[in-house]
């Protein structure tokens, strides 16, 4: 479809599904392209439904006028098409944009199952369920109080920093209010977290007063001891599902670093259980040189996170 054409400055910014905004990489390699699609635009208030990486590259070239095609619907109907555009092309969802839209759409229509929720944000449907499930149960289900300013504060926040840590590790360059807004924890919780999590400690916090808990029997394993109450579980990471969507991104794929990091990220990525296995592999008197080596490993990857937040 050739579309119509119109002036650049005609078109205004639309409700995009990405937290993080657009991708400069992105903007200058399509920039860089001679015949772009025309951009998807919803006609009664000229906002961009799809495409604002090329409108972006349109006004870095200095173009004037740029193709469209025009959608006439609702709000509700372009921010639908506008989630289920970004995942069948161009730069991929990250599934922390992916889940919040699918909050967005359960606001929006309570009364879809959860099964075309999960397929118009490109989740399962057992995600879908759990943010259903958030929704209808919102914080108090965990304990909460209500302040003198009407906001609504969890007594125990170990579930929000959980969450929190769980959107850093699968976005560990999503901004900060973008992270405190999907985890539904403050900007200021979403900074401590983030800090624990690059010095290797827990993100919840130890309570002031624990309730007094017994020591280890002398029969414990290595199982036990890593079941201890209160210990949060590692945050799980697809490795599979994040190389696919980055070998998919044209920023990554023609660009010969970008397939080196792939490479390089395949023989440096851990999966959080694999490890288990391995542990009786390591003779005693190699363990503390193991254990130190896998923390060096660990540093190495927290400075790569922090220089990417860095540059973000």
């Amino acid at each position: 479809m050739l579309g119509e054409t119109v002036p650049v400055s005609a078109l205004l910014p639309g409700d995009s599904p990405r937290l993080a905004g657009e991708n400069v990489e992105h903007i200058r390699l399509l920039a860089a392209m001679h015949d772009l699609p025309p951009i998807l635009v919803q006609r009664g208030t000229m906002r961009v439904i799809d495409g604002m990486h090329r409108l972006r590259a349109a006004k870095l070239r200095g173009d004037e006028t740029v193709r469209v095609t025009f959608f006439d619907g609702d709000d509700a109907a372009a921010f639908l098409l506008s989630v289920d555009a970004n995942i069948k092309h161009g730069l991929p969802l990250s599934r922390a944009d992916r889940e919040a839209a699918a909050t967005r759409i359960l606001r929006l229509y309570p009364q879809w199952s959860d099964r075309a929720v999960a397929a118009a944000a490109g989740l399962s449907p057992t995600t879908a369920s759990g943010i259903r499930r958030r929704l209808l149960q919102p914080a108090a289900r965990e304990g909460s109080r209500v302040g003198r300013d009407g906001r609504v504060r969890p007594l125990d926040g170990s579930a929000g920093r959980r969450r929190a840590s769980a959107v850093i590790a699968l976005r560990p360059d999503a901004p900060l209010r973008a992270i405190a807004k999907e985890a539904g924890v403050s900007v200021g919780t979403a900074r401590d977290v983030r800090a624990r999590l690059q010095a290797g400690r827990d993100p919840v916090l130890t309570p002031q007063r624990p309730a007094a808990e017994p020591e280890p029997a002398a029969d414990d394993g290595p199982e036990a001891r890593r079941r201890r109450p209160g210990q949060a579980p590692a945050p799980s990471v697809d490795w599979p599902a994040v190389r696919g969507n980055l070998i998919r991104d044209p920023a990554v794929k023609y660009a010969e670093l970008g397939r080196a990091f792939v490479r390089w990220a395949d023989g440096h990525v851990v999966d959080p259980a694999a490890w288990r296995e391995f542990v009786d592999a390591v003779p005693p008197y190699w363990r503390k040189s193991v254990a130190e080596l896998a923390r060096s490993c660990a540093g190495a990857w927290l400075a790569f996170a922090q220089e990417l937040e860095d540059r973000a």
